[in-house]
Parts: structure tokens; sequence; C-alpha cells
């Protein structure tokens, strides 16, 4: 299973990279596969490890603020890993060229 999610606290200024970089060093711990990207984290493993993950960066950015949002997409597919670069390697051999990072 992959998931994608981001955490926004509210009430925090404009700026929220000191809140995000909490959260990314949790699931930097977590050993659990993961890209960053400009507008969230997607994160690799099963449904107990991922919600227990975004849970766990919940709590962090919960006790630093007074509100916050969060945003989950799952994509769950039966007997298949490795899927946050299959799934971008399949999309580039479709379009013959490696795609902008």
């Amino acid at each position: 299973m992959i998931a994608q999610f981001s955490i926004v606290p509210l009430g925090v200024g404009v700026s929220v990279s000191e809140y995000v970089a909490k959260a990314v060093k949790i699931v930097d711990e977590s050993g659990l596969p993961y890209r960053l990207h400009a507008m969230g984290t997607i994160v690799e493993g099963d449904w107990d490890e991922i919600m227990e993950l975004i849970k766990k960066c919940k709590d962090a950015v919960l006790k630093e603020t007074e509100r916050i949002i969060i945003d989950i997409k799952i994509d769950d597919r039966k007997g298949h890993s490795g899927r946050i670069e299959g799934k971008v390697l399949s999309v580039e051999r479709k379009i013959g060229k490696e795609i902008r990072k």
C-alpha cells in the first residue's frame, strides 16, 4: 500500500516548514520507504504501519499547534511492493524518457 499524506497546521503563520520537518523526521525514522515532495509525503507499507506513522506525525505536530488539517490519499494494491518508484518508472517507460525530479 502507498499513502500520500500532508499535515497542515493552522494559525502558525505563512510558513509551515518547521512543522513539516518534525513530521518528516518521524517518517524518516520509521524505516518505511518514502518520498517527500512539495505538497506532501508518499510512504509505503501495510495499513497498520502507515496509520500508526500518520498518527505519530499528527500527535507531534498537534503538540505545538491548536489545529491541523490532515489530507490522506491511499492506493492499496494486492501483491505489489516497491510502488513509489515503480509507478514513476512505468510512466517514464511509456513516455520514453526520465521525468524531471
